[in-house]
């Protein structure tokens, strides 16, 4: 197995933000690229990383490999990375090998470690509602929010979104219209509400660094998903449980 890129950044980006929730993941090598599916410690999220065979400038794999590694330390490691460098990862026995190459080269050997969970399953979500947006646009809103509440609403309508958080004495509300930025697609005539931790959405929504754009999907009381990509490069999406009210 041998695999070469010339834009380091998609890796490295998805890494320090998948980094943020998980601890340990397991990656599959296939013909098709590189596959990633993880739960936090918590189980509230779930995070789905894909690096498309596309993305790199040399993609040698002759058979399926699984490796489990240490994401705070690759997270270190591919940190050295420059924008100028060509990062090459192959494995010797139980190394996971990381060259970066530009007016030096420079090799890092990370351990292949055991990881006790089973294998993750996508879940299969269907969604009602689904808002393209522009991946600054939420970002700024979860910003919003988190000066008020530790949770927030997501509201959809035919033509608007909202955000909402609401706090003991404050309340912020960011509305998003249908128009040139956000791209409401509703199959439900009635409004439809979910409720979701802002300390988890303020991870999440560090997939900007790897796409303008965002793709929001939810339904009531139900898990939102969200999802950055490139095409032919990276795809990144993260599911999150709901917090449902006690009322």
């Amino acid at each position: 197995m041998k695999l070469t890129l010339a834009e380091p950044k998609y890796l490295k980006d998805s890494i320090s933000v998948i980094s943020e929730l998980v601890n340990e993941a397991r990656f599959k090598i296939g013909p098709n690229g590189v596959e990633m599916v993880a739960m936090d410690p918590a189980n509230v999220a779930m995070v789905i990383f894909k690096l498309l065979s596309s993305c790199f400038v040399e993609y040698d794999v002759k058979e399926e490999v699984k490796i489990a590694i240490d994401l705070s330390r690759m997270k270190q490691v591919l940190r050295r990375a420059s924008p100028n460098d060509i990062l090459t990862i192959d494995l010797e026995e139980d190394k996971l090998k990381i060259q970066l190459k530009s007016k030096t080269t420079r090799v890092f050997s990370l351990p292949v470690i055991e990881i006790e969970e089973k294998e993750q399953k996508i879940p299969q979500l269907t969604f009602p509602v689904t808002i393209k947006t522009k991946s600054d646009i939420l970002t700024s809103a979860i910003e919003d929010a988190d000066i008020v509440a530790e949770s927030v609403s997501f509201i959809a309508e035919q033509n608007k979104f909202t955000i909402e958080a609401e706090g003991d004495l404050n309340k912020a509300t960011v509305d998003m219209n249908q128009g040139e930025d956000t791209n409401i697609v509703s199959d439900s005539k009635e409004k439809i509400k979910s409720r979701y931790s802002i300390e988890y959405l303020k991870k999440m929504v560090n997939g900007s660094k790897l796409s303008d754009n965002v793709i929001i999907q939810f339904n009531k009381d139900y898990p939102l998903k969200l999802e950055y990509k490139e095409v032919d490069k990276v795809a990144l999406s993260f599911v999150l449980a709901p917090r449902v009210e006690n009322d």
